[in-house]
């Protein structure tokens, strides 16, 4: 199975990978893992006056804050997988990578905040499943 894990490094994260951890039929061989993350665009005028290597430094720095423990948690379980930063919209980019990449599943935590739509599945999530064809797994 061919899986992305979409990620942010808050606690429903960590949440996510104990649940992984704690089911062994996720984990193996027969699972392919892609790991991302979204991190959001700088303004635009900062953008303007700092170099692009600069940005594209900082950005990078901002997912690999992010990938780090996740990187250590898969090593811990000895399992390769693939990580990807993007830039921009959470929601939108995470429904894009999953059709795109052609996935088989879709593994996210869920934040469980905000109006009362969004209590149960929180924003990103409530989005990523209204634009989203590839099956998804919730982990609250």
């Amino acid at each position: 199975m061919n899986i992305l894990v979409a990620v942010d490094g808050s606690s429903y994260t960590k949440r996510m990978l104990a649940y992984l951890a704690a089911h062994d039929e996720w984990l193996g061989s027969h699972q392919t893992y892609t790991v991302m993350t979204v991190v959001a665009g700088l303004p635009a005028r900062a953008v303007a006056l700092l170099d692009k290597e600069a940005v594209k430094t900082y950005y990078d720095d901002e997912a690999e804050k992010v990938f780090k423990p996740i990187r250590a948690f898969f090593a811990r379980q000895g399992i390769a997988a693939t990580f990807i930063g993007k830039v921009g919209h959470t929601a939108e980019l995470i429904a894009k990578q999953a059709e795109a990449g052609r996935f088989d599943l879709l593994l996210l935590g869920s934040h469980g905040h905000g109006d009362l739509t969004n209590l149960v599945m929180g924003s990103v999530v409530t989005k990523v499943l209204a634009h989203c064809k590839t099956p998804v797994l919730l982990v609250r």
